[in-house]
Formats: structure tokens, C-alpha cells, sequence
């Protein structure tokens, strides 16, 4: 699986608010950070480790935007993964940089909004 698959697969799992298959397309010891994580979760580093935690974190992302879309931008590759560039249904921009494992799952994904998002 390549970048544009993933990218397309967590697209679609997102906007079809399917939190098994947003799920699946993690590795069970994700290492996840963003600012949501500092105003949900009261962590001053903004990281989560593990499906647990990453699944607590996007159910709650749900319950708060019942109405959530994601369009994307831009996909932009690199050989380990992938930046995607996408606005949200507030009009929020973000970029999620995604380092894929071997499997081609996400193991490594920082979110950068550009405007405070909850």
C-alpha cells in the first residue's frame, strides 16, 4: 500500500465517521501528538501512545463535531509516508506527517492546525 492509499483509506474512514476503520489504519503502538491532545487530555506534550489512548482521543473527536468532513488539499510523499494537507468542516486547516510502518500503517503522526481546534 502506498501513500495515496492509505491517505485515501483514512479519508474515507473519517467522513464516514467509522471509528474501527479509522482504527485500522494504525499500528497498535501509535506514537500520536497534537495540540488536541493538550486541551482534551490536559498533556502538556500533546502526545498519545497506542491504539487505546488514539481511539479514547478520536471517539471524543466525533462526539464533539457530529457534522465532521475532511477534504483534502494536498498529498504531499516522501519514501517513510506522507504530509496531508486537509480543511476541515469549520474551515480549519491541518496537516497530518504520517510515518508509515512496514505493514504500511500510520506509527508516527504529528497534526498541525492552523487555528486552535478541540
Amino acid at each position: 500500500m502506498n501513500a495515496r492509499i492509505h491517505a485515501d483509506r483514512w479519508l474515507a474512514a473519517w467522513n464516514s465517521h467509522d471509528l474501527d476503520a479509522i482504527m485500522a489504519c494504525y499500528t497498535d503502538d501509535v506514537d500520536f501528538g497534537a495540540s488536541t491532545v493538550v486541551t482534551r487530555w490536559g498533556r502538556p506534550d500533546g502526545r498519545l501512545r497506542g491504539k487505546e489512548e488514539l481511539r479514547r482521543h478520536f471517539a471524543r473527536g466525533l462526539e464533539l463535531a457530529p457534522d465532521l468532513s475532511f477534504t483534502e488539499v494536498a498529498l504531499l510523499t516522501n519514501p517513510s509516508g506522507y504530509a496531508l494537507l486537509y480543511q476541515r468542516d469549520n474551515g480549519n486547516r491541518v496537516l497530518d506527517v504520517v510515518e508509515l510502518d512496514e505493514h504500511h500503517l500510520a506509527a508516527r503522526v504529528r497534526a498541525y492546525y492552523e487555528n486552535a481546534q478541540h
